[in-house]
């Protein structure tokens, strides 16, 4: 389920927290490995890059965007922390999502998102109101709680 979850969109939105501890989002174009780890392209100069040299501390959440209102919903919530990657690792889960991609025309630095903790929330598999929090693991995912808020 959270694999699916992963792609249910090519786009995310990044928290992070500014110096004066002010939160910012940002969307943007991902591509993600086996231990959910999420990598993006992004220049150094943005805020959530020169948030993210203060305080690594982010989230990510993935949705598909087209999901109607009062039918079931479902989406992946990610918490951990953020940096710059190493290119080679980045460029190539990247490439892979995203087949015209080209890593030698890329001038920018790549990201890496490592997730602790997710959150699933998936209305067609699980109950309404049903969400799943899951510790990342280098096994995987392990379970850490059930909520039910319907």
């Amino acid at each position: 389920m959270a694999r699916k979850l992963m792609n249910a969109s090519p786009l995310c939105s990044l928290a992070t927290v500014s110096a004066r501890g002010r939160a910012h989002i940002n969307h943007m174009y991902f591509a993600w490995d086996d231990a959910f780890n999420v990598y993006w392209i992004s220049d150094r100069d943005s805020l959530h890059s020169r948030n993210l040299v203060k305080n690594s501390s982010a989230a990510i959440t993935i949705y598909a965007s087209k999901q109607v209102w009062g039918k079931p919903d479902r989406g992946i919530q990610l918490f951990g922390t953020a940096g710059v990657a190493k290119g080679g690792e980045a460029a190539r889960e990247y490439g892979r999502r995203f087949r015209d991609f080209d890593a030698s025309e890329n001038d920018l630095p790549y990201y890496r998102f490592r997730p602790r903790l997710v959150k699933l929330f998936d209305e067609r598999s699980l109950a309404p109101g049903t969400l799943v929090t899951a510790r990342v693991t280098s096994d995987g995912l392990v379970w850490s709680k059930t909520e039910v808020w319907a």
